[in-house]
């Protein structure tokens, strides 16, 4: 049985053009540290990367402190600082946020915001899209970098947070993008690297990887590779509704990323329509991937007003480029078929 992966929010398959980039760097023998013509070429690579992903972000003159992804970068940039942030915000976040700010049924903040905030361009389970308002302390672009038109020197705000994996590249590299000018004071203690930032040695395999990943999603994005991915969600949105009208389609109608739907099937529970699909050969989530193992209703999906048994029962589908019309219509029929068999054994 040929699987279908439909996890893109999760992580993204890894892009050939980041597996070339890791195998060349595993080449470079040389600490980015070390002052010898070793250490030089390493350094190279680091800065090479890091104006790769400042240009493909829109952040040139920014500072890119490279991390482990974007939990580290999100406590380097809200350690201390004393935030609110939208009820729907990623773990990762609200962790560090003293307030958490309603929203509306579409997962925006409404009314006067405070200047002082974190808030997410994109969220991981709806896809639903926000409007950064000017003067942004903070903003998650984790899940719009590579999938929206973007460039951090228009947003407005004074720091980005991003991870490689989303996008293509590899797991455990990500990176905080900072306004110049931007104090911040380092959780780690150590040598200098990162200018000081974020001390140890960098990831340089990592990181080369993340580059080549981002300059390839930039390409992408050009391309209008991401104006497909939404026709086929429109597709499998249309067909699933079509074969279950009960179903909710969240944030349907508002602007969303291209390539998310996270559906609602009232009397199913998610977490049970995750194991039917993945023995049926797909691969989908019931939320948050930081968030696996957790039974528990999406607090993203409570907080824009579902009720906890309704939150209980969404899956999130999420899909990228190359997954094709056949793949996401032959998981609907599967869906639609479990689905079917479920609500018949609960009568």
């Amino acid at each position: 049985m040929t699987r279908i992966y439909l996890d893109w929010n999760a992580t993204a398959p890894l892009r050939p053009e980041a597996k070339a980039a890791m195998l060349a760097a595993m080449e470079v023998v040389g600490n980015p540290s070390s002052v010898h013509a070793e250490g030089r070429a390493a350094k190279a690579l680091i800065e090479k990367a890091r104006a790769q992903v400042a240009a493909a972000l829109g952040a040139e003159g920014a500072d890119i402190v490279f991390t482990s992804g974007a939990t580290e970068a999100a406590a380097l940039a809200l350690a201390g600082r004393g935030l609110a942030c939208a009820a729907v915000e990623h773990d990762a976040i609200a962790a560090w946020c003293d307030v958490s700010l309603p929203v509306d049924h579409t997962g925006a903040v409404g009314g006067t915001m405070p200047g002082r905030m974190a808030l997410q361009l994109a969220n991981s389970e709806t896809g639903v899209v926000q409007a950064l308002p000017d003067g942004l302390a903070v903003s998650d672009l984790t899940q719009g970098f590579g999938k929206l038109p973007l460039a951090f020197n228009w947003l407005g705000c004074e720091m980005g947070l991003v991870s490689a994996h989303k996008l293509g590249g590899p797991k455990g590299v990500g990176a905080l993008v900072l306004r110049q000018g931007i104090d911040l004071q380092s959780q780690l203690r150590g040598g200098g690297q990162e200018m000081g930032r974020r001390p140890g040695t960098e990831n340089l395999i990592g990181i080369a990887g993340f580059a080549a990943a981002a300059e390839a999603a930039a390409r992408d994005l050009a391309a209008g590779i991401w104006e497909e991915v939404a026709e086929i969600r429109n597709i499998l949105e249309s067909a699933l509704s079509t074969g279950a009208k009960q179903t909710i389609s969240v944030g349907k109608g508002a602007d969303r990323l291209p390539n998310t739907l996270c559906l609602i099937a009232p009397g199913w529970k998610g977490e049970t329509q995750v194991m039917a699909m993945d023995l049926a050969g797909f691969a989908v989530s019931a939320g948050s991937a930081c968030s696996s193992g957790k039974v528990r209703a999406s607090r993203v999906l409570t907080a824009m007003g579902f009720e906890e048994g309704e939150a209980a029962q969404a899956i999130r589908i999420s899909i990228g480029p190359g997954v094709g019309t056949d793949d996401v219509l032959r998981f609907a029929d599967a869906w639609t078929k479990a689905y079917a068999k479920a609500r018949a054994r609960a009568a």
